[in-house]
């Protein structure tokens, strides 16, 4: 079976994550959250209950459908381990820095343990739902409601990760206007504060919100890309349309953030700018040890000509097999929608310290709820 999440289509980009935790909140007041974070004590999380898609998919949708094969998972596992990846996802580094063990699928309840915690997330998974398929267009079945409602069949006040939104995005850029899409979003960053309100009244209480990244920066996307004319792509060479929905997207997101934290008012929530995060690694790639962001490492992307990582194709009448580079390690992106290990180890890196939270609080001191003076 192939390496790849099902069709690859345009890859819905948003990270949503939330943190649920039993623990008793404190309630700080400050005007810096770096100042406060040297006096906060550590969260102690005992699990993480993780949603989204196949940005944090740990093996869900490989459980449901088919499983994962090789190279995914060549470079930490050396073996195929569920993930569109050829190691660790950013979920992976998270639950690591937080003293977890990895997450294991809910879908793949054998050998699972669930002391710690589970993913619910699939590949292609939304927040609403579509009317279409997986075999279609590589849309998950698993959308969030039923993911809510798979955590309320474990039903536990511990900790809780959610990461989702890309799908929803993509699939605008793929099925409608600018105008429709503007139109819709407010739908679905309701029904996402619908599911979070639910968390809520289970128990969550400290959320960890992402936005969404920078879809018109995926490689699959800019290897379509042949002379663009100037206003097509902005300075850093990503598709400027598609990089401008995901803002629109965030900014309602933002919004509703602030409006849940006055409405949940035992609730810690931050709101984390992966948006930023990733558009700083894209747009300094070589600064940062990587390859230019256009290039990817699994797959097989000349001219026209597209065999996707894992599978196999006819090239000018021979079978290519579509492989993996040499070394991931300077790649970005491994098979044109998702990235490599050592691309969300840096964003991961990124993100648990805090740097671009609001509050500024590293992900360790994200139980916390801060207070304006």
């Amino acid at each position: 079976m192939s390496c790849m999440f099902g069709v690859v289509k345009m890859e819905r980009v948003r990270l949503f994550v939330v943190v649920a935790s039993i623990l008793v909140m404190c309630v700080v007041r400050s005007v810096g959250g770096e100042e406060v974070a040297d006096t906060l004590s550590a969260c102690d999380f005992p699990a993480i209950y993780n949603f989204g898609d196949s940005n944090s998919d740990t093996g869900g949708i490989s459980a449901a459908f088919y499983p994962m094969a090789s190279p995914c998972g060549e470079t930490f596992f050396h073996r195929p381990a569920g993930r569109g990846c050829d190691g660790r996802l950013m979920i992976d580094f998270i639950a690591k820095h937080l003293g977890l063990p990895y997450l294991s699928p809910y879908l793949d309840s054998l050998e699972s343990n669930f002391r710690h915690g589970a993913n619910f997330a699939t590949g292609g998974a939304t927040i609403i739902r579509y009317n279409e398929s997986w075999f279609q267009n590589g849309v998950s079945p698993f959308s969030l409601d039923i993911q809510i409602a798979q955590y309320q069949q474990l039903k536990s006040r511990t900790t809780s990760l959610y990461n989702r939104g890309q799908n929803d995005v993509a699939a605008g850029i793929r099925k409608m206007s600018d105008e429709q899409f503007q139109a819709q979003i407010p739908d679905i960053i309701n029904q996402l504060a619908t599911a979070i309100r639910n968390l809520y009244d289970q128990g969550a209480r400290t959320f960890w919100i992402h936005n969404t990244g920078p879809i018109g920066c995926l490689a699959v996307t800019l290897h379509y890309l042949h002379n663009p004319s100037p206003d097509y792509v902005d300075r850093r060479g990503c598709v400027k349309f598609q990089n401008d929905m995901a803002r629109q997207f965030n900014r309602a997101l933002k919004q509703k953030v602030f409006q849940l934290r006055k409405e949940l008012l035992l609730a810690a929530i931050t709101h984390v700018n992966v948006f930023a995060a990733k558009y700083k690694l894209l747009s300094n790639a070589k600064k940062h040890g990587f390859l230019d962001k256009t290039r990817i490492c699994c797959g097989y992307h000349e001219d026209s000509n597209h065999v996707y990582c894992g599978n196999k194709g006819i090239i000018n009448g021979t079978q290519v097999y579509a492989g993996s580079c040499e070394d991931p390690s300077l790649y970005i992106s491994w098979d044109g929608v998702h990235y490599t290990e050592a691309a969300n180890h840096w964003i991961a890196n990124q993100l648990i310290s805090g740097s671009f939270s609001d509050p500024p609080l590293p992900i360790t001191n994200s139980c916390h709820r801060l207070q304006p003076l």
